[in-house]
Order: structure tokens, then C-alpha cells, then sequence
């Protein structure tokens, strides 16, 4: 799996509450969904793993 965008996150999820009319959480889920994650939760559980275990450059 490529490391997430999470600037394509946030924007995504903006976009899906604000413009979609939906809640903040389903906008996460929406957005985690499309970079291939099952929900926001796992999105941040695989980034946050990643920035502890592997660093970021």
C-alpha cells in the first residue's frame, strides 16, 4: 500500500460535509473509502502506525 494522501483526505472530506451534506464522520469514512481503507479509522491507524514504525522522510 502507497503511504496516504492526506491532503486528498482532508479535501475529500470537506468537500463530501460541506457540498454533500454529510457528517463529518461519514465524510472521513467517505474519504478513507477512496484511498482504500475500510473507514477514517483504519486511515488513521495505518498512518499513525507508519509515522512511529517507519518515520517519514
Amino acid at each position: 500500500m502507497t503511504i496516504p494522501d492526506i491532503e486528498e483526505f482532508e479535501e475529500r472530506a470537506a468537500i463530501a460535509q460541506y457540498d454533500g451534506g454529510l457528517s463529518r464522520s461519514d465524510a472521513e469514512d467517505l474519504a478513507a473509502r477512496a484511498q482504500g481503507f475500510p473507514d477514517a479509522d483504519r486511515y488513521w491507524e495505518w498512518l499513525a502506525d507508519y509515522v512511529i514504525r517507519r518515520g517519514l522522510p
